[in-house]
């Protein structure tokens, strides 16, 4: 008869977690009838093989508490595994996972991108310069709609007509009839052709122009925007790198300096303080670093997707050269912005659009003369009709009473563009306003480069007196450590105020209206 199992082993993986993995292990010889359970640390030495030969077997039993509690039957042959948890091989799983996603973007070479390349990938790619395209498209549709009316209308058409008693039909004002209403199959050709309408669909057809050209101009401005974007996240994307290499070198200037003066102070030929105010300026200058490449990782991403990346893509950056900065004339620079900004154009085109309909709304009131022509045959007829028709004739429509809607679509229209005039004249006065602050920025920039210039120059020199004052004992570390600050402080003014300088020049490039030229 097999050996039972007791109900608390079989269970053992509903067991609590500490009863399970305190298992001790035992071995179980069986010997003839005679049965033992050996503790850990026994030794067993099999007999010769025969009726009494002993038989060794590894088995694992739950802590000693348990076997108290539960007396195990003879003849068991159990083996209670402990077996790590699943989540725990899932949680390795993601671990590696991860750890092979970030090895495999470490290894991915840097792409070399200039700021030309830059701007032809957004024009190509960024999504709202192709928005703005389409609906360029769609404008041009519209032209064609409007010039559709100066063309005639030709249908076909197929008539079959059945009545219980031939009879003609009077004919009716305002409507061709090629033929009474008799028991008929006939097929023909209708025309339509506007003759006049004192020019309503003239007028029409040059709003749909007007706001066309509108629509091109508002596409350069949408394109310019984004350009504009494109030249300060590639040139933030520089400064990064120029923050983060500043910062790359004052780690490692600050490192030799806390080395030599760890081992000094190990030596007792300078103090712990020493020693200590050097490692403050060291861990100082590795958070400079930790923020100077998180700030490098943002502006690559913000380039990323104005290039129409999805994912973060590190680039090699090329350096742009520095415009000449040279204090320019606001008041020249006004006008031209007055004469080119494309979004400035775009209302100016609107308005004369909205005026031009306008004078269509008008128009309503006037006649409308056109022309009808029909042609055709009768296959199966009435022998009172002719085996084929054809017929011409004019039409003059008068409006004399509409219940004021035409005067009221017009005073509507009249409304309209004088609205669009005040918007032109806020966003003129707008450009004259932003063109002025963008001349005082750059302005302002360039000086910061002469500035910066002087400043680094002065801090260089600070600080290398003060390291050679505190290497013949003149000074403390507190010198030292302040004089690498103001250095390290002026080398990341100066990287920032040179692509502060490019920044503010193309800003002043978008308000001039020429994104990417020099003003």
């Amino acid at each position: 008869m097999k050996d039972s199992i007791p109900s608390q082993l079989r269970n053992q993986r509903s067991m609590p977690g500490d009863l399970r993995t305190t298992a001790i292990e035992y071995s179980r010889i069986e010997t003839g009838n005679k049965r033992e359970i050996a503790r850990p640390g026994t030794e067993f030495r099999p007999q010769a093989a025969g009726r009494g030969k002993t038989r060794l077997s590894r088995e694992y039993s739950t802590c000693p508490t348990m076997l108290s509690s539960h007396r195990l039957k003879p003849g068991l042959h159990t083996r209670m595994r402990t077996t790590a948890p699943k989540y725990m091989v899932i949680m390795a799983a993601i671990i590696l996972a991860v750890i092979s996603v970030v090895s495999a973007r470490a290894e991915t070479p840097a792409k070399p991108l200039s700021l030309k390349e830059a701007r032809e990938t957004a024009i190509q790619k960024h999504p709202k310069i192709t928005a703005a395209e389409l609906q360029v498209l769609v404008s041009k549709q519209t032209v064609r709609e409007a010039r559709s009316a100066f063309l005639p209308t030709i249908n076909g058409e197929v008539t079959a007509v059945g009545t219980p008693v031939d009879r003609n039909n009077t004919l009716s004002a305002g409507t061709l009839q090629v033929s009474s209403s008799y028991s008929r199959q006939a097929d023909g050709l209708n025309l339509n052709e506007l003759i006049t309408d004192f020019g309503r669909t003239a007028n029409i057809l040059a709003s749909s122009k007007l706001n066309s050209q509108a629509q091109e101009q508002g596409a350069l401005a949408t394109r310019a925007q984004v350009l504009l974007a494109v030249d300060a996240a590639y040139f933030a994307a520089l400064q990064a790198q120029s923050v983060l290499e500043v910062a790359r070198q004052t780690v490692a200037t600050r490192q030799v300096l806390f080395d030599r003066v760890d081992v000094m102070a190990k030596n007792n030929l300078k103090s712990d303080l020493d020693a200590t105010f050097a490692e403050v300026s060291l861990e100082d200058s590795k958070l400079l670093q930790a923020s100077a490449e998180n700030d490098l990782e943002a502006a690559f991403a913000s380039l990323s997707n104005l290039l129409g990346e999805r994912e973060p893509v590190t680039y090699q950056l090329k350096d742009e050269p520095l415009p000449a900065p040279s204090v320019t004339n606001d008041w020249q620079l006004v006008e031209t912005a007055l004469k080119n900004r494309p979004d400035v154009i775009q209302l100016r085109l609107e308005r004369d659009a909205a005026n031009k309909f306008a004078h269509a709304e008008k128009d309503l009131n006037y006649p409308t003369i056109n022309a009808f022509a029909a042609a055709g045959v009768v296959p199966i007829r009435n022998e009172a009709l002719n085996p084929n028709y054809a017929a011409a004739g004019l039409n003059l429509r008068l409006p004399l009473f509409d219940g004021f809607l035409y005067s009221a679509r017009e005073k509507e229209a009249q409304l309209k563009t004088r609205v669009i005039e005040e918007n032109l004249r806020d966003a003129e006065n707008n450009v004259i306003r932003d063109v002025r602050i963008a001349v005082m920025n750059r302005n302002y920039a360039a000086k910061r480069l002469d500035l910066t210039a002087k400043l680094l120059a002065s801090a260089d020199k600070a600080n290398d007196l003060a390291q050679q004052r505190y290497q013949v004992g003149a000074s403390s570390i507190v010198e030292l450590s302040q004089a690498q600050l103001s250095q390290t402080e002026a080398k990341i003014s100066q990287a920032r105020a040179a692509f502060e300088f490019q920044v503010r020049n193309a800003i002043l490039n978008y308000q001039i209206g020429n994104p990417g030229l020099p003003p």
